[in-house]
């Protein structure tokens, strides 16, 4: 099959002539997810132009380096919308040069389609194939069908080197605008609603690069002791909740967010004995295509496929096995809380640290300098059924505890946060008084080193605390960080 159909191959031109197309001060909305199908050859013809300046960047989550990083050190963005996670980027963002919202995935598209924010001059998306009925994503969708309905102008990369079965896997819905919004007819993670592909006119297609370049494969730091136990904690908590009759033997569908302890957590279902599990997540990853394989996993719906290097060329090699077991979404349905709900999905999400009350922050360090960006995290956590955080309960060797007095930045407020779990053990929060939860987060979650210095300080703070029902000494209560700030450690002298 031609990747082009022959009614738009007068549209094909070079990077740089595409790259042209682009203005000083234009917003510019790319394809990508997890840093897996966004535009590479475009970009990276903008980033040598010396004459572009002031671009506003719309993008579903991170991107890789030729847009977060070259466009950045090259001066041509100078706002950004959406979660990233290139490190010149967010060195860029903490020393105030460039700006940055963060975003819920859920609410991106949604706000992309309302024209709430800055009209969008240029969408840049890479596809796998572009035919008459319209354009066939890539290994993500992410925001990029919002890119394409909303932009003046759609610049296309079809990249070669993508396998045609893609083309089958997307499953494209506009959900259309409040108050005529239609319901999302999901009522399991295999239910098809759309198309796979999205519409467009040919003239609003203002070029079509063709490509070869695959970005490089996702790197995952290995699982260790640490993350094993933080799994078979998940795992054993599981477990009792079906034994007690809340869960079902195949509990799910599973959401789980993206990275390393994300990962190995998800490794761990595979020798649980579970089987027959589905999942309803933003990312997919290879931890999630080995339970597929092992059939811990039956099905998953996904917005991106983000793959190692090895794993993504088993992936391409037997696309055909899997093209009716994976399904590739928007992140307007991936992360719609109507369908998080109705299917009942339990959330696996990581936290950078937690208070002894159960706020969450995921963002932050220290309470102004931004790491990634919020994601899809809350998107789960208060329309899932069972809302799981975890995190290691230190982290730079021990001068750092993950669970805190107070959270320096709150992302999830307690009211979202089910569990907590760290090497140490669950805390399950739900049905307890803040009290009660600060009792189990100390004696479950924390580190042995830390747990001294936290019920020390939830005791002077029912001492001195101006109001009982969530004891706190605000003198004190962010006085860790500082203490971190000034000598590079939590630990007292």
């Amino acid at each position: 099959m031609d990747r082009v159909t022959p009614s738009l191959k007068d549209k094909i031109m070079t990077a740089e002539q595409a790259a042209k197309i682009i203005k000083s001060g234009d917003t510019i909305a790319v394809s990508g997810f997890t840093s897996v199908s966004y535009p590479k050859a475009v970009p990276k013809a903008l980033s040598e132009r010396k004459d572009v300046k002031d671009c506003t960047l719309i993008v579903g989550a991170a991107v890789g380096d030729e847009i977060d990083g070259a466009l950045v050190r090259n001066g041509i963005i100078s706002k950004r919308f959406g979660h990233q996670s290139n490190k010149d980027l967010r060195k860029a963002v903490n020393a105030g040069t460039v700006q940055f919202s963060d975003v819920h995935i859920s609410c991106l598209p949604m706000n992309m389609n309302q024209k709430t924010g800055p009209a969008i001059d240029v969408a840049i998306v890479e596809c796998t194939a572009v035919t008459d009925k319209g354009l066939y994503f890539g290994l993500s969708e992410g925001t990029a069908d919002a890119a394409v309905r909303n932009a003046k102008k759609v610049i296309i990369e079809v990249n070669e080197s993508l396998p045609m079965g893609l083309m089958e896997m997307h499953d494209v819905f506009n959900v259309g605008l409040p108050p005529k919004a239609r319901i999302i007819p999901i009522k399991k993670p295999n239910d098809r609603i759309g198309h796979p592909y999205i519409k467009i006119p040919k003239r609003r297609i203002a070029g079509i690069v063709m490509t070869k370049d695959l970005e490089p494969g996702q790197k995952f730091k290995p699982g260790n002791d640490v993350t094993e136990q933080i799994g078979k904690n998940i795992v054993d908590f599981l477990k009792g909740e079906i034994a007690a009759g809340r869960l079902p033997e195949n509990p799910g569908p599973i959401q789980s967010g993206v990275g390393s302890v994300g990962n190995a957590v998800l490794e761990t279902l595979a020798s649980s004995g579970f089987k027959g599990l589905s999942m309803y997540t933003e990312v997919m990853q290879d931890s999630a295509l080995t339970l597929l394989d092992k059939g811990v996993l039956d099905f998953i719906s996904t917005s991106s496929v983000a793959l190692c290097d090895d794993t993504r060329e088993r992936f391409f090699k037997d696309i055909d096995k899997y093209k009716d077991k994976i399904i590739i979404r928007p992140n307007e349905i991936s992360n719609n809380p109507e369908v998080v709900r109705r299917l009942g999905v339990i959330s696996l999400n990581t936290a950078l640290e937690c208070d002894i009350y159960g706020n969450v922050n995921s963002t932050h360090v220290c309470g102004t300098k931004m790491m990634n960006g919020i994601g899809g995290s809350c998107d789960f956590a208060r329309a899932s059924r069972i809302s799981i955080f975890s995190t290691p309960s230190v982290a730079k060797n021990g001068a750092i505890s993950s669970i805190v007095p107070m959270v320096s930045h709150v992302d999830q407020c307690e009211h979202d946060v089910d569990v907590i779990v760290t090497e140490y053990g669950v805390a399950d929060l739900r049905w307890k008084t803040p009290k009660e939860r600060a009792k189990l987060i100390i004696e479950n979650c924390a580190h042995p080193d830390y747990r001294p210095m936290l019920q020390e300080y939830f005791d002077h703070a029912m001492e001195v605390s101006a109001g009982k029902h969530t004891p706190h000494d605000l003198t004190q209560a962010l006085s860790w960080h500082q203490r971190l700030l000034d000598n590079g450690t939590m630990k007292e002298d």
